[in-house]
């Protein structure tokens, strides 16, 4: 393990120097909340908090405070917004957290080339509307994109409820200005669609958890918008009913949906408290949107029946057409309040990001109540069905005593599951700090060993987000 330098006084003045007075701080309250996710606190093993916050304005900022770093062997925390379920941003060893907040432009619009390049700091949400105004779209945009970075995304690679068709932020990243913890300046990629010249360095990077280099101007490629959309909300009587349907919609009835999202009743019964409102049959096993595009409105009538048809024939309970803004409004802001809704109303709780194959989620959710009944728990689960990422809540009651031995014991029999089933450890939110100590169960000792061997490539003094992935 790397001894690496305490943050002195010194080291304030000179990062002082670097980035002017006002974009360091030292308050105890700041750079606590700086280090922290949407991870609650509760499940550390101890309460971790930087020794100085910085805020870089440009490349030349975060390249100058990584030289220094390196010189001094101190560790490096690169921050988007916060937003993160695994501890990805939590400074493990102290030392500086980087928060990106001031590097939040869109750098160009290329419309011939069908590109925005911004920098780590935009919110996500904010290169949508851009590019709606063009009638483009960045088709990467997860289902935090109201509040994450984009430099987040690029980290821990976010998926969303669009992944089915247009793939996960990885997949819509065309190139990446990158800071090595050198302090060097490279760039991978460009608005290139082809580009087999050396190693694939862009996607090394997308998904790296901020362990390799430090992300500072990202190429992004932008698709067509389309003119219509609709949204199909289907409740289900049994949640395996609706989870078998899923596959159908592409497989028999020959459509990709821009998304396939899932919502058991627990779920749908916590959001509807949170919210104070309630979808149709919010007593029903289960509640499936299925969104549908398309430039011909009697195209996209033909598909929405048809999917709509084969639902019934599944055993649907309804469906309702959400062809308005309200009502699509209405039950995406129910779908996106699930996380944030459990977080509300528990405090003994484990967010799981399981991902399998597509036909395993109906033996993984049954898999989930076998956990639950034999460590005495609930759950609430949800997610993006279309891709076999679910998202799984483990619940305990506020007055069992024994809750964290509960969950982690829960934790530990559902991942076994799902690597029998040919699943991983998580799908989108990242190993961070909260899940590292368990990706031995999913990678063998090859694997892990060339991670390391890439880390030490990149980062040889192991200053760059220490503590994450793996040691």
């Amino acid at each position: 393990m790397t001894a690496f330098m305490p943050v002195t006084d010194k080291v304030i003045e000179d990062l002082c120097a670097i980035v002017g007075p006002h974009n360091v701080s030292v308050d105890e309250e700041k750079r606590l909340a700086y280090s922290r996710d949407e991870v609650g606190v509760q499940f550390w093993d101890r309460q971790y908090c930087a020794d100085v916050v910085v805020f870089p304005e440009s490349t030349e900022h975060v390249s100058r405070i990584m030289a220094y770093a390196n010189d001094k062997v101190i560790p490096v925390t690169p921050r988007g917004a916060g937003t993160g379920l695994s501890g990805g941003a939590v400074p493990a060893f102290g030392g500086i957290i980087m928060s990106f907040e001031k590097m939040n432009r869109i750098l160009e619009l290329d419309l011939e080339n069908l590109t925005v390049t911004v920098e780590p700091g935009v919110v996500t949400s904010e290169i949508q509307s851009v590019a709606m105004k063009h009638s483009l779209q960045y088709a990467g945009d997860p289902c935090s994109g109201d509040a994450s970075f984009i430099g987040g995304n690029v980290a821990e690679n976010a998926g969303g409820n669009k992944v089915i068709k247009y793939g996960t932020t990885g997949a819509n990243v065309l190139g990446l200005e990158v800071v090595l913890p050198s302090g060097e300046i490279t760039w991978f990629g460009g608005k290139r669609r082809k580009d087999v010249t050396g190693l694939d360095l862009v996607h090394l990077m997308v998904g790296s958890e901020g362990t390799l280099g430090v992300v500072t101007k990202i190429i992004l490629k932008l698709v067509p918008l389309q003119e219509r959309i609709v949204d199909l909300l289907v409740p289900f009587e049994k949640v395996e009913d609706a989870i078998s349907f899923v596959p159908k919609v592409i497989t028999e009835a020959k459509i990709v949906p821009v998304a396939l999202e899932f919502m058991d009743r627990r779920a749908l019964k916590i959001v509807s408290r949170y919210l104070g409102s309630s979808l149709p049959f919010d007593d029903a096993g289960a509640h499936l949107i299925i969104q549908l595009e398309g430039n011909d409105p009697e195209v996209l009538a033909d598909e929405y029946e048809k999917v709509g048809d084969m639902c019934l024939e599944s055993g649907a309970l309804e469906v309702f057409v959400a062809d308005n803004r309200n009502f699509r409004e209405k039950l995406w802001k129910a779908r996106k309040g699930i996380a944030e809704a459990v977080m509300a109303f528990y405090t003994k709780y484990a967010k799981e990001d399981i991902s399998v194959p597509i036909k395993e989620v109906p033996a993984l959710i049954k898999a989930v109540d076998e956990v639950c009944r034999k460590w005495d728990l609930e759950a609430a689960n949800y997610g993006h069905a279309g891709d076999g990422n679910v998202h799984i809540n483990l619940l305990a009651g506020e007055d069992r005593v024994d809750w964290h031995e509960a969950i982690e014991g829960a934790r530990i029999d559902l991942y076994e599951v799902t690597k029998k089933l040919g699943g991983t450890l998580s799908g989108e939110h990242g190993i961070g700090l909260k899940r590292k100590k368990y990706i031995g169960m999913f990678l063998d000792e090859a694997q892990i060993r060339l991670i390391k061997g890439i880390k030490q490539v990149f980062d040889p003094k192991g200053i760059l987000n220490p503590g994450k992935l793996v040691e």
